[in-house]
């Protein structure tokens, strides 16, 4: 029997010191679900393949993360990040809201490494309860909803919701499918074009 320092480590529940390693290790593993869910998709990944890939145990995900949805909802969200995103739609007030919300929903796209995970849940959404809860719960309850709340008109949830189908629809369209010419288009023209109706959808009574 081995014994001393050269003595293999035991595999299991993680030692004390990766539990107690802090929010350092959640956004190490939060990155490395966004990438492993942007490659392999919802139904190839497993919580044992993000621990893998994040250098964990797969006791120290489910730790912080819980279920594989909830990882998935948590991977999902650092490409968004509706808590800094909607005080930055709201803070100037109403006017100029859909072009804010417009450029920003675009930006996410346009960037690769964001528009990956984003990919993931949409096509995931079309097959998958999971996928599509997390993205209602994403787009419309966490960003949409709050911004139109915010701006006290009435109907809020209908109104986020006319303009969630707006802008996943060019998602759909521009990265998903891929329909010409508006795969192409230049993001600033695309910006023009809707956020004079996401500014009607969100402010107008």
């Amino acid at each position: 029997m081995t014994t001393g320092p050269d003595r293999p480590r035991r595999r299991g529940r993680p030692s004390r010191a990766e539990a107690d390693s802090g929010p350092g290790t959640q956004e190490r593993i939060r990155l490395a679900a966004r990438e492993e869910f942007a490659e392999r998709g919802y139904d190839k990944t497993s919580v044992r393949g993000v621990a893998k890939a994040a250098g964990v145990d797969p006791a120290l995900v489910h730790h912080y993360f819980g279920s594989k949805d909830e990882l998935f909802a948590a991977a999902v969200e650092t490409s968004i990040e509706p808590a800094l995103l909607v005080p930055a739609i709201l803070g100037q007030g109403p006017d100029g809201v859909g072009e804010r919300l417009a450029r920003y929903f675009l930006g996410v796209w346009e960037n690769p490494v964001t528009r990956a995970p984003m990919l993931a849940v949409i096509r995931s959404a079309l097959t998958h309860e999971a996928a599509a809860k997390v993205l209602r719960n994403l787009v419309l309850r966490k960003l949409l909803e709050r911004v139109a709340a915010d701006l006290k008109v009435p109907d809020p949830t209908f109104r986020a919701e006319l303009a969630a189908s707006h802008m996943i629809g060019i998602a759909m369209l521009r990265y998903v499918v891929q329909v010409e010419p508006l795969a192409s288009a230049d993001p600033e023209q695309i910006v023009a074009m809707v956020a004079p109706t996401l500014q009607r959808y969100l402010t107008e009574a």
